[in-house]
């Protein structure tokens, strides 16, 4: 994972067309470090990496990627130009969400190929749901009631997954 760091350094400054220069003032860091970063002599510290991707406008997982995964994450973006419009639109319904959550719902299909404004609707907000219902199981299993919860669970998951499967 950390051998991608410098090789995806490097893809973001040609696709932003930056210089080394450029990405120190973007940055606040020294050109020294950020060399040693596209050359691999030098392993970022965590803090010089969130400064890369604040600097550089992207989510930090995005230097820790193999590059034939972002090119995935690219392509499917493409493919669903609906969800940027809905972003646009609607950005309530996108609060909290990370890049993992889009990267779901840019793989998302509709019938036919990407997906319609119903279609995107319709997904971004059975992802909300399911958050939701996640966020709740987490609170529940905290709690005092956290054994009925899970024998609940348990006996459901069986009947689902063992005898429907």
């Amino acid at each position: 994972m950390a051998e991608h760091i410098g090789e995806n350094l490097l893809r973001l400054m040609a696709r932003l067309d930056l210089s080394i220069a450029q990405v120190a003032e973007r940055t606040g860091l020294d050109e020294r470090t950020i060399r040693g970063i596209v050359h691999g002599t030098n392993r970022p510290q965590a803090r010089s990496l969130h400064r890369l991707a604040e600097g550089l406008g992207v989510p930090v997982d995005e230097f820790f990627l193999e590059p034939a995964q972002l090119l995935y994450r690219h392509f499917d973006r493409l493919t669903n130009p609906m969800i940027d419009e809905l972003l646009e639109e609607r950005a309530d319904l996108f609060s909290g969400w990370s890049e993992a959550d889009f990267d779901e719902l840019h793989s998302r299909v509709g019938t036919g190929g990407a997906l319609s404004r119903e279609g995107a609707l319709a997904a971004v907000r059975g992802m909300n749901r399911k958050r939701r219902l996640h966020d709740q199981l987490d609170v529940l299993l905290e709690s005092s009631q956290a054994d009925l919860v899970a024998a609940i669970l348990e006996a459901t998951y069986r009947k689902v997954v063992v005898e429907e499967g």
